[in-house]
């Protein structure tokens, strides 16, 4: 026989999306979603075109251009700006209401757990963010009907980040509003955690070190993982694990008949968990490239060579934070061979932040590689060379190459039809009807 507490789980669902449905912060996030999505799409839709060679102007390269760059990311980059900055009022709107007005006193009462109540207020979340997306779906289908090319895995792992980020942004937001007795309280610690994230970022930019490794881990750096096409197990861990964290976190102090010494402790518990599980899931090393392009990948035979190296890889870098060289090198070379050689080390030796005034290091500008007791130097940062020069040390003989596809382009000049008509007019009447019309029935229910 299913317990009493298993008999209203579906009754607290429907709760909590009649709740979501007549509220009006996500009314107006839809509205706003849908704003923000038409001007990003129609913006890259143009500069596409443009550079394609609309109206008679020269066209870019073929081979540069790509709809994941060109359209999929800018449209779905306006969900960023509604995850950070409209998303955690919908979350602490349903967390803190039925606080303000003592219903949430009441359900204390029923015979259904804290965690139960706080897991269907997750998945409440999680479906009307999801509706959300509509907008940018719609994007993409309009793009396709322009004629416009995308590629699946390309568009599933954006989609999965974006989930992601709105899923970190719900478990935030939500320990916020219960830690904090105030909605406005709330809102400022949400905010002053992503201010801080983004002060980590501009830290780890400058000093590297420690700070870049933590800051691989914030919003921004793991979204943007995801827009590339890359999709790590580490970022999926962490993130995972923040969003449970944070859920856990507000099931803790929305529990208010333990004492606050009790809920302390167990926080302290919460919090010990996460560590161990951020930490654990940090050091995953698993990852896909899903580019149409294969822009994170090394050619095949050369990866198969490179998981099968007969031991551990140094790689010592010698270069300033903000050195372009160290960008160049660490997209081209060491963010492929962190995905397919088994144990890599990659040590930054450089204090200078610039390499302006590095003069006192006489090896700066270099990048030492070592294997079985051999080093050797480059300056190079281009593909080819650095390979050659790691199959070297290794006593490896370079792999033979066989003939490669390049990867052609999708160039398209399309004008963006319908797309303000289907932004602007269609989806915010659709919202406001099917708002009124949720607000209208549960006023006749309460009647």
């Amino acid at each position: 026989m299913p317990s009493r507490s298993d008999r209203l789980a579906p009754l607290l669902w429907r709760k909590e999306l009649r709740e979501l449905a007549s509220s009006r912060s996500y009314a107006l996030l839809l509205v706003l979603v849908g704003a923000l999505v038409a001007h990003a799409f129609l913006t890259a839709v143009a500069t596409y075109a443009e550079l394609s060679g609309a109206g008679g102007a020269p066209s870019a390269l073929a081979q540069g251009m790509n709809p994941l760059d060109g359209i999929l990311v800018p449209t779905f980059g306006a969900y960023d700006l509604a995850a950070t900055l409209l998303l955690p009022f919908v979350v602490i709107g349903l967390v803190s209401s039925e606080r303000s007005t003592g219903a949430w006193t009441i359900l204390l009462q029923s015979p259904a757990p804290v965690r139960s109540m706080v897991t269907m207020k997750a998945l409440a979340l999680g479906i009307a963010w999801i509706v959300a997306l509509v907008p940018g779906l719609v994007a993409v289908a309009l793009w396709r009907s322009y004629g416009g090319h995308v590629h699946g895995a390309e568009l599933a792992a954006l989609l999965l980040g974006h989930l992601l980020r709105a899923g970190l942004t719900i478990g935030l937001a939500a320990a916020a509003a219960a830690v904090t007795a105030q909605p406005a309280s709330a809102a400022i610690v949400t905010l002053g955690v992503t201010v801080g994230s983004w002060a980590l970022d501009f830290v780890a930019a400058v000093r590297g070190g420690v700070w870049e490794r933590i800051a691989a881990f914030t919003p921004t750096a793991t979204l943007r993982l995801f827009e590339q096409g890359l999709v790590r197990a580490s970022a999926v861990a962490v993130m995972a694990a923040t969003c449970v964290a944070g859920l856990a976190l507000a099931a803790v102090w929305l529990d208010m008949g333990a004492t606050l010494w009790r809920r302390v402790g167990r926080s302290a518990v919460v919090l010990l968990a996460f560590a161990v599980v951020a930490t654990g899931g940090a050091r995953l090393r698993s990852s896909w490239d899903v580019t149409e392009d294969r822009r994170h990948s090394f050619p095949p035979a050369d990866e198969a060579a490179l998981r099968a190296l007969p031991g551990p890889l140094r790689v010592e870098v010698h270069l300033g934070a903000e050195d372009p060289r160290l960008s160049d090198l660490q997209r081209g070379v060491l963010q492929n061979l962190e995905r397919v050689v088994p144990r890599l080390e990659v040590v930054r030796m450089s204090q200078s932040h610039t390499g302006l005034f590095a003069r006192a290091d006489e090896h700066y500008g270099e990048v030492w590689y070592e294997m079985g007791g051999k080093r050797a130097m480059l300056r190079s940062t281009i593909e080819p060379v650095v390979l050659e020069t790691i199959f070297g040390l290794a006593g490896v003989a370079p792999p033979a190459r066989g003939e490669s596809v390049a990867y052609g382009g999708y160039p398209l000049a399309a004008t963006g039809a319908y797309a303000a008509v289907a932004f602007y007019l269609v989806w915010p009447l659709l919202v406001v009807v099917l708002f009124a019309a949720f607000r209208r029935g549960r006023a006749s229910r309460r009647r």
